[in-house]
């Protein structure tokens, strides 16, 4: 780790994060498709061993790849070969969209943390789900979906019922994103009748399919307490089988970061170290409300490094993302 701080992160920190992100993706699968050359450059923990079953799968150990960073599973078979015991792909969207005007991505170095306002950029579901034909064994794949922003709230359900038609059978699980604050009005879509009527459909879809894939919900650090009973109403109503938290923040509270810096980089989803406290909050209060043996999983960065338990120590240092980059 000292050779990374002191010699290729400053080297990597003088482009924009987006492009070093570009950049390690086009390299990890040139090493990937030469026969023996990825081990020289990422060592694989043998020693983890902590497999857990959850949401009828079994995963190898606790420790995936979020949503966010790879949303178009372009790296998929790399990924696949670095450690990771999931991969959550997207979020994707009906139609290819580019997403919010660059520069869209920032580094808070002092906060161990980012700021984006990525705006559900991505291929598209048809471009996820045509690669996803071809997709690597032995590796849970997640499908985190989403509206077009061009898509208004009100017709919302059509674009995540899309979605959820055309990975059907090709993901282990899916996660409903509607807490992300970088595309308009979103997160509108989680008061209660919204929210409801989203989940059902797409649950109605799985059950006319008679496929079953676990369906989760990604729940926002920014919600309030009668925002949070809510949604613990409408999931126990609804019957899903799982919740993600937290998604990103909107809040800038107690950044060791420069004002002016905040107010320069401006809207956008904080995550990284800042966020721990709320999200292990959000946890705590749904673990409380919700049966002991339904699902939680933990979404934001696992600080600090040393404690990471994954077999690629050295990808999250290049991306310095602390894992997790939200959409």
């Amino acid at each position: 780790m000292g050779i990374y701080k002191k010699i290729f992160r400053p080297i990597l920190f003088l482009w924009p994060p987006e492009k070093i992100h570009h950049f390690t993706f086009g390299f990890l699968n040139v090493i990937s498709s030469i026969p023996g050359l990825l081990p020289l450059f990422f060592r694989r923990n043998k020693n983890i061993d902590k497999s857990v079953e959850i949401l009828g799968l079994r995963f190898c150990h606790p420790v995936g790849m979020a949503a966010g960073l790879d949303k178009d599973g372009v790296a998929i078979r790399p990924m696949s070969k670095l450690g990771f015991s999931f991969l959550e792909l997207g979020t994707v969207t009906p139609k290819p969209q580019p997403g919010n005007p660059r520069p869209r991505l920032f580094r808070l170095t002092k906060d161990q943390a980012l700021i984006n306002r990525m705006g559900f950029n991505n291929r598209g579901v048809d471009a996820l789900a045509e690669r996803l034909e071809n997709r690597p064994a032995g590796i849970i794949i997640g499908g985190n979906i989403g509206k077009n922003t061009s898509t208004p709230n009100k017709e919302a359900v059509e674009d995540y019922a899309y979605c959820f038609e055309k990975l059907l059978g090709l993901v282990d699980y899916f996660v409903v994103n509607i807490s992300c604050p970088n595309v308009s009005d979103l997160r509108e879509l989680q008061d209660k009748d919204s929210l409801r009527e989203i989940l059902n459909r797409l649950l109605d879809i799985r059950e006319s399919k008679k496929i079953f894939v676990p369906l989760l919900l990604k729940v926002s650090p920014d919600l309030n307490n009668k925002q949070l009973l809510d949604l613990i109403e409408v999931v126990k109503e609804t019957g899903i089988d799982g919740l993600v938290a937290t998604n990103t923040s909107v809040s800038r509270e107690n950044l060791a970061s420069k004002k002016d810096k905040i107010v320069m980089i401006g809207n956008g989803g904080l995550s990284g170290k800042p966020l721990s406290h709320r999200s292990t909050e959000i946890i705590s209060t749904l673990r409380k409300a919700l049966p002991p043996s339904f699902p939680i999983i933990a979404s934001g960065g696992i600080m600090p490094w040393k404690r990471l338990m994954l077999v690629l120590i050295w990808f999250s240092y290049i991306l310095d993302l602390s894992m997790k980059v939200q959409a």
